[in-house]
């Protein structure tokens, strides 16, 4: 009787390879396993399995895990305005997370002898998938064939077709993840540190020849829940129903340079015109409905969940404990932010909320206060600089 294998599949030439060759070559039973976390469409993911098929699974199954994605991850980095290094929406790297979890629940629910994946050993994926089934099943054995056989491009291709797989493995010039939370797009110019990714090479381009447009989100209690008027139950719905807007005008494109979990530096280009619209007009609300102390802490924990969450580290419990902080701070972030859209940018215009800390008794800042006296704030004024003047009388002789 076989062994039973079950590979993390995309459709990907790595992937593709990693099929046929646990196969045929290690003559396991194989049952690929696409977890769509929102970024296939029902087509795509009929042709991913039409493939698998071809390949050699014996067993396809596609898992849409898009809704757990959000309320497991991309809630909390709304929560946080994550953006790594400031820029970035945590997109593939927090995808990977919970492709994996799925593929390791699916490979222990069919008593499978070992779970398999098609990452290189260059980048990070493949610790975010290794690091994830040793954790959930430490006794499974993982199999990387790609990475344990330093294969090449070329090897891969000459393998399926020497065994009648055909199809069109032409490197493209520019590699792109789609995803529900982000884009990335990597080609030559990403791996320089002084080029830009070309116009052409985004997926979703501008739409007409200029002008703008408004949008208005509605948030409620931190979530993104309504879009121009309309309420989204279903909060991926939402995240879409901005996407569909932001991407006609471009929005939301940047490069970003950073820090890979295995020490080297890396470069991507990505759009994401629904994740930055989120992200910017939600921590514009809370500048309006947190106090700065809040705000300040928010700032210190969500770099830390950030950080965790790019390298692998989402099942540690520490993260739950911030999940925990970030969700509480987000009790009176409720109201609605407008945001102005032009070509290739958008700006926030503004906020309503019954929660704005602007709409107090206290004052006007820079015109009126109604709270205190000007006798008041000499007082203060010379109480806080004490410690600086006591400073400078001993030191500055």
């Amino acid at each position: 009787m076989k062994k039973k294998v079950v590979l993390a599949f995309s459709g990907g030439l790595d992937t593709s390879f990693c099929a046929m060759y646990l196969s045929k070559e290690l003559n396991y039973e194989v049952h690929t396993v696409l977890v769509n976390t929102g970024g296939f469409s029902k087509l795509e993911c009929k042709n991913i399995e039409q493939k698998a098929i071809a390949l050699g699974a014996k067993v396809h199954k596609t898992l849409d895990v898009a809704t757990e994605y959000y309320e497991k991850s991309i809630k909390y980095m709304i929560f946080g305005n994550v953006l790594r290094n400031g820029t970035y929406p945590i997109s593939v790297s927090s995808e990977r997370i919970f492709q994996a979890m799925a593929v390791i629940r699916y490979a222990l629910e069919i008593n499978a002898d070992a779970v398999a994946h098609g990452s290189t050993g260059a980048g990070n994926d493949q610790v975010r998938f290794d690091l994830t089934f040793e954790v959930m099943a430490p006794k499974m054995e993982i199999i990387t064939p790609t990475r344990d056989m330093k294969l090449s491009r070329e090897y891969e291709i000459d393998y399926l077709k020497k065994h009648g797989y055909e199809a069109d493995f032409t490197k493209m010039q520019y590699s792109i993840n789609k995803g529900l939370w982000g884009t990335s797009i990597g080609g030559n110019e990403t791996l320089t540190s002084n080029k830009t990714l070309p116009n052409d090479a985004y997926p979703s381009q501008m739409k007409g020849t200029g002008g703008s447009e408004t949008m208005t989100l509605y948030f409620l209690k931190g979530e993104i829940a309504g879009v121009n008027g309309v309420p989204y139950p279903e909060k991926i719905d939402a995240i879409r129903a901005v996407e569909a807007i932001g991407s006609k005008w471009a929005a939301g494109r940047d490069m970003h340079i950073g820090d890979t979990i295995i020490g080297i530096k890396g470069r991507v280009g990505f759009e994401a015109a629904a994740p930055l619209i989120i992200i910017n007009a939600h921590k514009t609300l809370e500048k309006h409905t947190l106090t700065k102390w809040q705000q300040y802490w928010k700032d210190q924990i969500s770099v830390w969940y950030g950080m965790f969450l790019h390298e692998a580290q989402y099942l540690e419990p520490v993260m739950r404990d911030i999940e925990a902080f970030l969700t509480n701070s987000q009790q009176n972030v409720t109201g609605k932010v407008i945001v102005q859209l032009r070509p290739y940018t958008f700006n926030i215009i503004g906020v309503e909320s019954e929660h704005d800390l602007m709409q107090s008794d206290f004052g006007v800042y820079g015109e009126e206060q109604k709270a205190w006296t000007s006798e008041d704030v000499k007082g203060f004024t010379r109480i806080l600089s004490t410690s600086m003047k006591i400073y400078h009388n001993v030191n500055d002789k």
